[in-house]
């Protein structure tokens, strides 16, 4: 999956969408109902703002959002939090889809 980086008043270079690719790749491989990934990359004053929005199918949307002093732990920071959330939202997803029961375990099998 290709992972869109925005900057807002960041020069986007090489270095940096290896190292955003790098952090996100391996988080991302481990959810297959990921469609799509932009990373924003933002610079105000003496802020850094890493932003990922990660969207999915059956209505999965998920951002994170973290702002320090160094870009590359801002990277770090917000990579770690969507990782995070995504683990929590499949596993509230896998607990949704095993509390049904199916009707054949309902049933009573009729004895012959």
């Amino acid at each position: 999956m290709e992972i869109q980086i925005t900057g807002r008043n960041v020069t986007v270079n090489d270095g940096l969408k290896e190292y955003v690719d790098s952090r996100l790749g391996p988080v991302l491989a481990d959810f297959p109902r990921v469609e799509s990934c932009h990373a924003i990359l933002a610079h105000e004053k003496y802020r850094f703002t890493a932003e990922f929005v990660v969207q999915g199918r059956d209505k999965l949307r998920e951002v994170a959002q973290e702002t320090t002093d160094d870009l590359y732990a801002s990277i770090d920071a917000a990579a770690d939090k969507i990782d995070k959330q995504l683990r929590k939202s499949r596993e509230k997803m896998i607990d949704k889809h095993h509390e049904r029961q199916r009707l054949a375990d309902v049933e009573e099998k009729p004895e012959a």
